[in-house]
Protein backbone atom coordinates (compact mmCIF):
# COMPACT_ATOMS: atom_id res chain seq x y z
CA UNK A 1 0.00 0.00 0.00
CA UNK A 2 1.30 3.32 -1.02
CA UNK A 3 1.97 6.00 1.42
CA UNK A 4 0.61 8.80 -0.33
CA UNK A 5 -2.96 6.83 -0.23
CA UNK A 6 -3.32 6.75 3.34
CA UNK A 7 -1.77 10.40 3.52
CA UNK A 8 -4.63 11.87 1.82
CA UNK A 9 -7.13 10.34 3.60
CA UNK A 10 -5.51 11.00 6.85
CA UNK A 11 -5.00 14.88 5.57
CA UNK A 12 -9.08 14.65 4.32
CA UNK A 13 -10.28 12.93 7.93
CA UNK A 14 -8.08 15.76 9.63
CA UNK A 15 -9.49 19.04 7.67
CA UNK A 16 -13.16 17.78 8.98
CA UNK A 17 -12.39 16.64 12.12
CA UNK A 18 -10.81 20.17 13.39
CA UNK A 19 -13.49 22.09 11.52
CA UNK A 20 -16.42 19.80 12.99
CA UNK A 21 -14.97 19.60 16.50
CA UNK A 22 -15.02 23.90 16.19
CA UNK A 23 -18.75 23.38 15.38
CA UNK A 24 -19.59 20.90 18.22
CA UNK A 25 -18.32 22.91 20.99
CA UNK A 26 -19.89 26.12 19.76
CA UNK A 27 -22.90 24.09 20.01
CA UNK A 28 -22.44 22.76 23.02
CA UNK A 29 -21.85 26.55 24.65
CA UNK A 30 -24.94 27.61 23.39
CA UNK A 31 -26.98 24.13 24.11
CA UNK A 32 -25.31 22.56 26.58
CA UNK A 33 -26.04 19.15 25.66
CA UNK A 34 -23.86 16.55 26.72
CA UNK A 35 -23.94 14.46 23.80
CA UNK A 36 -22.63 17.69 21.92
CA UNK A 37 -19.50 18.00 24.32
CA UNK A 38 -19.00 14.22 24.22
CA UNK A 39 -19.11 14.41 20.03
CA UNK A 40 -16.49 17.87 20.85
CA UNK A 41 -14.31 15.53 22.80
CA UNK A 42 -14.60 12.78 19.70
CA UNK A 43 -13.86 15.23 16.82
CA UNK A 44 -10.76 16.37 19.19
CA UNK A 45 -9.44 13.04 19.81
CA UNK A 46 -9.53 12.11 16.07
CA UNK A 47 -8.00 15.31 14.90
CA UNK A 48 -4.45 14.18 17.14
CA UNK A 49 -5.23 10.45 15.73
CA UNK A 50 -4.63 11.78 12.65
CA UNK A 51 -1.60 14.18 13.18
CA UNK A 52 -0.11 11.07 15.01
CA UNK A 53 -0.56 9.06 11.74
CA UNK A 54 1.46 11.92 9.84
CA UNK A 55 4.07 12.05 12.63
CA UNK A 56 4.37 7.97 12.23
CA UNK A 57 4.55 8.40 8.52
CA UNK A 58 7.52 10.69 8.44
CA UNK A 59 9.40 9.00 11.38
CA UNK A 60 9.12 5.78 9.41
CA UNK A 61 11.04 7.63 6.57
CA UNK A 62 14.42 7.76 8.17
CA UNK A 63 17.42 6.22 6.75
CA UNK A 64 18.29 2.63 8.05
CA UNK A 65 21.46 2.84 10.54
CA UNK A 66 23.54 1.01 13.00
CA UNK A 67 20.88 1.50 15.82
CA UNK A 68 18.19 0.05 13.30
CA UNK A 69 20.14 -1.82 10.65
CA UNK A 70 16.43 -2.61 9.39
CA UNK A 71 14.83 0.47 9.53
CA UNK A 72 12.15 2.63 10.97
CA UNK A 73 9.08 1.17 8.92
CA UNK A 74 7.75 0.04 12.08
CA UNK A 75 6.88 3.54 13.44
CA UNK A 76 3.97 3.59 11.72
CA UNK A 77 2.73 0.61 13.54
CA UNK A 78 3.93 2.44 16.80
CA UNK A 79 2.06 5.51 16.14
CA UNK A 80 -1.23 3.68 15.15
CA UNK A 81 -1.41 1.36 18.28
CA UNK A 82 -0.98 4.98 20.15
CA UNK A 83 -3.75 6.34 18.63
CA UNK A 84 -5.75 3.77 19.41
CA UNK A 85 -5.10 4.06 23.37
CA UNK A 86 -5.72 7.93 22.86
CA UNK A 87 -9.13 6.60 20.67
CA UNK A 88 -9.87 4.70 23.99
CA UNK A 89 -8.86 7.05 26.80
CA UNK A 90 -9.69 10.28 25.80
CA UNK A 91 -12.68 9.77 23.13
CA UNK A 92 -14.43 6.56 24.92
CA UNK A 93 -13.66 6.80 28.39
CA UNK A 94 -14.49 10.84 28.49
CA UNK A 95 -17.73 10.75 26.89
CA UNK A 96 -18.99 7.67 29.17
CA UNK A 97 -18.09 9.47 32.70
CA UNK A 98 -20.07 12.78 30.97
CA UNK A 99 -23.13 10.73 29.91
CA UNK A 100 -23.19 8.81 33.77
CA UNK A 101 -22.84 12.82 34.99
CA UNK A 102 -26.12 13.82 32.74
CA UNK A 103 -27.89 10.99 34.16
CA UNK A 104 -27.35 11.49 37.71
CA UNK A 105 -27.46 15.56 37.31
CA UNK A 106 -29.96 16.03 34.08
CA UNK A 107 -30.39 19.46 32.90
CA UNK A 108 -32.60 21.05 30.22
CA UNK A 109 -31.29 21.76 26.51
CA UNK A 110 -31.80 25.32 24.91
CA UNK A 111 -31.58 26.26 21.64
CA UNK A 112 -31.79 22.80 20.64
CA UNK A 113 -31.78 24.07 16.99
CA UNK A 114 -27.82 24.40 17.11
CA UNK A 115 -26.77 21.18 18.06
CA UNK A 116 -28.98 19.62 15.37
CA UNK A 117 -27.85 21.81 12.77
CA UNK A 118 -24.50 20.97 13.16
CA UNK A 119 -24.62 17.30 14.01
CA UNK A 120 -26.60 17.63 10.43
CA UNK A 121 -23.40 19.58 9.28
CA UNK A 122 -21.20 17.04 11.04
CA UNK A 123 -22.42 14.24 8.88
CA UNK A 124 -22.00 16.11 5.85
CA UNK A 125 -18.49 16.63 6.32
CA UNK A 126 -17.90 12.86 7.69
CA UNK A 127 -19.31 11.49 4.59
CA UNK A 128 -16.85 13.12 2.65
CA UNK A 129 -14.15 12.08 5.19
CA UNK A 130 -15.31 8.57 4.48
CA UNK A 131 -15.76 8.67 1.06
CA UNK A 132 -12.07 9.61 0.83
CA UNK A 133 -11.00 6.77 2.64
CA UNK A 134 -13.22 4.61 0.76
CA UNK A 135 -11.33 5.63 -2.70
CA UNK A 136 -8.20 5.19 -1.21
CA UNK A 137 -8.63 1.70 0.40
CA UNK A 138 -10.51 0.49 -2.64
CA UNK A 139 -7.39 0.70 -4.62
CA UNK A 140 -5.71 -1.65 -2.62
CA UNK A 141 -8.44 -4.06 -1.00
CA UNK A 142 -7.24 -6.73 -4.42
CA UNK A 143 -10.89 -8.54 -3.54
CA UNK A 144 -10.93 -8.32 0.20
CA UNK A 145 -14.17 -7.86 2.36
CA UNK A 146 -13.70 -4.81 4.05
CA UNK A 147 -13.73 -7.02 7.33
CA UNK A 148 -10.33 -8.57 5.66
CA UNK A 149 -9.00 -5.95 4.41
CA UNK A 150 -8.55 -4.54 8.07
CA UNK A 151 -7.54 -7.63 9.20
CA UNK A 152 -4.90 -8.35 7.26
CA UNK A 153 -3.67 -5.17 6.29
CA UNK A 154 0.01 -4.03 6.58
CA UNK A 155 -0.12 0.08 6.26
CA UNK A 156 -2.63 0.66 9.63
CA UNK A 157 -3.18 4.00 8.42
CA UNK A 158 -6.34 3.29 5.71
CA UNK A 159 -7.89 1.03 8.45
CA UNK A 160 -7.56 3.40 11.10
CA UNK A 161 -8.77 6.25 8.76
CA UNK A 162 -12.01 3.76 7.88
CA UNK A 163 -12.76 3.03 11.28
CA UNK A 164 -12.66 5.92 12.96
CA UNK A 165 -15.04 7.28 10.45
CA UNK A 166 -17.67 5.09 10.36
CA UNK A 167 -17.19 5.42 14.23
CA UNK A 168 -17.71 9.07 13.49
CA UNK A 169 -20.46 8.72 11.79
CA UNK A 170 -22.17 6.52 14.19
CA UNK A 171 -21.64 8.33 16.84
CA UNK A 172 -23.28 11.81 15.19
CA UNK A 173 -26.20 9.58 14.45
CA UNK A 174 -26.42 8.34 18.48
CA UNK A 175 -26.02 11.83 18.99
CA UNK A 176 -29.13 13.10 16.57
CA UNK A 177 -30.98 10.29 18.59
CA UNK A 178 -30.48 11.55 21.59
CA UNK A 179 -31.06 15.23 21.10
CA UNK A 180 -33.89 14.63 18.79
CA UNK A 181 -35.71 12.50 21.82
CA UNK A 182 -35.06 14.72 24.20
CA UNK A 183 -36.17 17.57 22.17
CA UNK A 184 -39.71 15.62 21.28
CA UNK A 185 -40.12 14.19 25.07
CA UNK A 186 -38.89 17.23 27.06
CA UNK A 187 -36.73 14.27 28.83
CA UNK A 188 -32.76 14.99 29.02
CA UNK A 189 -31.80 11.60 29.89
CA UNK A 190 -32.41 10.96 26.00
CA UNK A 191 -29.34 13.47 25.77
CA UNK A 192 -27.24 11.57 28.43
CA UNK A 193 -27.85 8.11 26.68
CA UNK A 194 -26.70 9.20 23.74
CA UNK A 195 -23.61 10.46 24.96
CA UNK A 196 -22.96 6.92 26.59
CA UNK A 197 -23.66 5.21 23.41
CA UNK A 198 -21.23 7.38 21.90
CA UNK A 199 -18.40 6.52 24.61
CA UNK A 200 -19.00 2.76 23.91
CA UNK A 201 -19.08 3.07 20.30
CA UNK A 202 -15.66 4.69 20.72
CA UNK A 203 -14.30 1.89 23.52
CA UNK A 204 -15.04 -0.70 20.82
CA UNK A 205 -13.56 0.90 18.23
CA UNK A 206 -10.22 1.43 20.02
CA UNK A 207 -10.34 -2.26 21.41
CA UNK A 208 -10.21 -3.49 17.63
CA UNK A 209 -7.63 -0.70 16.57
CA UNK A 210 -5.45 -2.52 19.50
CA UNK A 211 -5.90 -6.15 18.77
CA UNK A 212 -4.71 -5.30 15.09
CA UNK A 213 -2.07 -3.31 15.50
CA UNK A 214 -0.61 -4.95 18.44
CA UNK A 215 -0.79 -7.89 15.56
CA UNK A 216 1.20 -5.75 13.63
CA UNK A 217 3.55 -4.66 16.16
CA UNK A 218 4.62 -7.76 17.55
CA UNK A 219 5.14 -8.90 13.69
CA UNK A 220 3.05 -9.96 10.74
CA UNK A 221 4.81 -12.68 8.37
CA UNK A 222 3.23 -12.62 4.76
CA UNK A 223 -0.26 -13.49 3.78
CA UNK A 224 -0.27 -17.06 2.77
CA UNK A 225 -0.81 -15.64 -1.20
CA UNK A 226 2.60 -13.80 -1.04
CA UNK A 227 4.31 -16.92 0.86
CA UNK A 228 3.18 -19.17 -1.78
CA UNK A 229 4.22 -16.62 -4.78
CA UNK A 230 7.60 -16.24 -2.89
CA UNK A 231 7.64 -20.54 -3.05
CA UNK A 232 6.73 -20.39 -6.82
CA UNK A 233 9.60 -17.60 -7.48
CA UNK A 234 12.21 -19.90 -5.59
CA UNK A 235 11.25 -23.09 -7.37
CA UNK A 236 10.16 -21.68 -10.86
CA UNK A 237 14.12 -22.18 -12.02
CA UNK A 238 16.05 -25.35 -11.95
CA UNK A 239 18.44 -23.76 -9.76
CA UNK A 240 17.22 -25.11 -6.18
CA UNK A 241 15.63 -28.49 -5.85
CA UNK A 242 13.84 -27.78 -2.92
CA UNK A 243 13.07 -25.16 0.06
CA UNK A 244 14.15 -26.39 3.16
CA UNK A 245 12.44 -23.80 5.06
CA UNK A 246 11.55 -20.18 4.68
CA UNK A 247 10.50 -17.28 7.11
CA UNK A 248 8.83 -13.99 6.51
CA UNK A 249 8.39 -10.79 8.37
CA UNK A 250 7.14 -7.15 7.34
CA UNK A 251 9.86 -4.64 8.44
CA UNK A 252 6.81 -1.89 7.54
CA UNK A 253 4.05 -1.86 5.45
CA UNK A 254 5.79 -1.68 2.35
CA UNK A 255 9.16 -3.71 3.24
CA UNK A 256 8.65 -7.52 3.83
CA UNK A 257 12.01 -9.40 4.95
CA UNK A 258 12.15 -13.02 3.69
CA UNK A 259 14.81 -15.83 4.64
CA UNK A 260 14.81 -19.37 3.37
CA UNK A 261 17.40 -21.89 3.51
CA UNK A 262 17.50 -23.63 -0.33
CA UNK A 263 18.68 -27.02 -0.87
CA UNK A 264 20.89 -27.44 -4.01
CA UNK A 265 22.78 -30.39 -5.72
CA UNK A 266 25.78 -31.52 -4.15
CA UNK A 267 27.71 -31.17 -6.96
CA UNK A 268 27.15 -26.97 -8.08
CA UNK A 269 30.06 -25.07 -8.16
CA UNK A 270 30.43 -21.96 -5.90
CA UNK A 271 29.69 -19.71 -9.20
CA UNK A 272 26.93 -21.89 -9.77
CA UNK A 273 24.99 -21.33 -6.62
CA UNK A 274 25.79 -17.29 -6.64
CA UNK A 275 24.55 -16.76 -9.88
CA UNK A 276 21.68 -19.06 -8.76
CA UNK A 277 20.77 -17.13 -5.32
CA UNK A 278 20.69 -13.83 -7.59
CA UNK A 279 18.26 -15.23 -10.09
CA UNK A 280 16.32 -16.63 -7.49
CA UNK A 281 16.25 -13.16 -5.72
CA UNK A 282 15.43 -11.36 -8.66
CA UNK A 283 12.26 -13.59 -9.44
CA UNK A 284 10.90 -13.10 -5.67
CA UNK A 285 11.17 -9.18 -6.12
CA UNK A 286 9.21 -9.69 -8.85
CA UNK A 287 6.76 -11.71 -7.28
CA UNK A 288 6.11 -10.02 -4.81
CA UNK A 289 7.44 -6.52 -4.63
CA UNK A 290 7.27 -5.38 -1.00
CA UNK A 291 10.02 -8.17 -0.68
CA UNK A 292 13.19 -5.90 -0.68
CA UNK A 293 15.05 -7.55 2.11
CA UNK A 294 15.89 -11.27 0.71
CA UNK A 295 18.39 -13.83 2.56
CA UNK A 296 19.32 -17.27 0.53
CA UNK A 297 21.41 -19.41 2.54
CA UNK A 298 22.46 -22.50 0.08
CA UNK A 299 22.84 -25.97 1.37
CA UNK A 300 23.36 -29.18 0.02
CA UNK A 301 20.84 -31.20 -0.49
CA UNK A 302 21.20 -34.88 -0.26
CA UNK A 303 18.91 -36.98 -1.43
CA UNK A 304 18.01 -39.68 1.62
CA UNK A 305 17.26 -42.73 -1.29
CA UNK A 306 21.15 -41.80 -3.16
CA UNK A 307 24.57 -43.62 -2.86
CA UNK A 308 26.91 -41.59 0.11
CA UNK A 309 27.79 -37.81 -1.58
CA UNK A 310 30.78 -37.28 -3.61
CA UNK A 311 34.29 -36.96 -1.31
CA UNK A 312 35.09 -34.25 -2.74
CA UNK A 313 31.23 -31.96 -2.08
CA UNK A 314 31.56 -29.69 -0.03
CA UNK A 315 29.16 -27.44 1.71
CA UNK A 316 28.56 -24.31 0.99
CA UNK A 317 26.34 -21.57 2.85
CA UNK A 318 26.22 -17.81 2.16
CA UNK A 319 24.41 -15.04 2.68
CA UNK A 320 23.89 -12.47 0.08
Amino acid sequence: MSASGGTRAIVAAFAANLGIAITKFIAWAVSGSASMLAEGIHSVADSGNQLLLLLGGRKAKKAADKEHPFGYGRERYVYAFVVSIILFSVGGVFSIYEGIEKLTHPHELTNAWVPILVLLIAVVLESFSLRTAIKESNEHRRGQTWVQFVRHAKAPELPVVLLEDIAALTGLLFALLGVGLTVLTGDPVWDAIGTLLIGSLLVLVAIVLGIETKSLLVGEGASDADNTAIERAILAGDEAERIIHMKTLYLGPDELLVAAKVGFAADRRLLEISAATNAIEHRIRTAVPAARVIYIEPDIWVDPNATAPPTDAIVIKSID
